[in-house]
């Protein structure tokens, strides 16, 4: 390393610093006080307030409660970043071959993901209505879509995927039109079919972006929280309570403070895992580039 990029370097290093202190300030103190937290049996209400160490943590390993929770928060997951994924991808490439209404189509996406989660949540509640909703004016059956156990986490899905699949679009959109055009004609010139040019040739240069949208997107589908609250509150009988939800309950609603930090701690965690696996595929994907 030369001089001037030692200079550089320090440079930078000044420049980002303060920003560093202050991010560092705001997550790893509260974090820290919420993991202490988690190690005390904490019920202010009764005042109660003793050092319990991971005994929240064994009670969690055998709670059916929180694995169940856990399989709805990776089924919720998996189901809506997977959706969300095929049609975003799939609205981009339409986007791009648009050529009458381009502008209106991409307002309409910036709205659905510009909406509040609680009013996308109310929409939804309108529009599973049994009585007069407008899925069943579609569909022509009551169907108690929020209260039934079978129907309540597919109509979550649903919902959370109109929100949200607009991110994935315009993500994969705004990629696709950064490709130069002389790509595809050099692949027509060698007799590729749309299939083969999707596969080998749109998909690898769409694969970085697709990688880091899909980070955020697990990472927001994990920690999901007001769509589920504001339109099951977890129920019926448990089937759409999210860890998120269940620490939520244990927080405010039970008032266990030590019980429900521990849920939030596990919630970090697994979140952390999550995110680690896909950076160590972007590092993978960037050495190899």
């Amino acid at each position: 390393m030369t001089g001037r990029e030692r200079q550089d370097r320090r440079a930078a290093i000044a420049f980002v610093a303060p920003a560093v202190v202050v991010l560092a300030a705001l997550t790893a103190g509260p974090a820290l006080w919420i993991f202490w937290l988690s190690l005390r049996e904490r019920l202010p209400v009764f005042g109660v307030d003793r050092l319990t160490g991971f005994g929240h943590y064994a009670f969690l390993a055998t709670d059916a409660r929180f694995w169940s929770a856990f399989r709805v928060t990776i089924i919720f997951t998996i189901a809506s970043v997977a959706l969300e994924l095929v049609l975003g991808l799939g609205v981009a490439l339409a986007l791009r071959g648009q050529r009458v209404g381009r502008r209106s189509a991409l307002s309409l996406l910036l709205l659905a993901w510009a909406l509040p989660g609680v009013v996308t949540a109310r929409v939804f509640e309108w529009l599973y209505y049994p009585a007069g909703g407008f899925v069943n004016v579609i569909l022509g059956t009551p169907l108690n879509w929020l209260g039934s156990p079978t129907l309540a986490l597919p109509a979550l899905i649903v919902a959370d995927v109109w929100r949200t699949m607009p991110f994935v679009a315009l993500f994969c959109y705004a990629r696709l039109l950064t490709i130069p055009a002389a790509v595809y004609e050099a692949a027509a010139v060698d007799g590729a079919s749309r299939s083969a040019t999707f596969r080998f040739v749109t998909l690898p240069l769409l694969g970085p972006v697709l990688l880091v949208t899909l980070l955020f997107r697990t990472l927001d589908a994990l920690r999901a929280f007001d769509l589920m609250f504001v339109l099951t509150g977890g129920g019926p009988a448990g089937m759409t309570e999210t860890l998120t939800v269940y620490a939520y309950r244990s927080l405010f609603q039970t008032l266990r403070l030590g019980f429900g930090s521990a849920i939030g701690v596990v919630v970090f965690l697994l979140v952390m895992l999550v995110a680690a696996a896909y950076l160590r595929v972007l590092r993978r994907q960037d050495a190899t580039a």
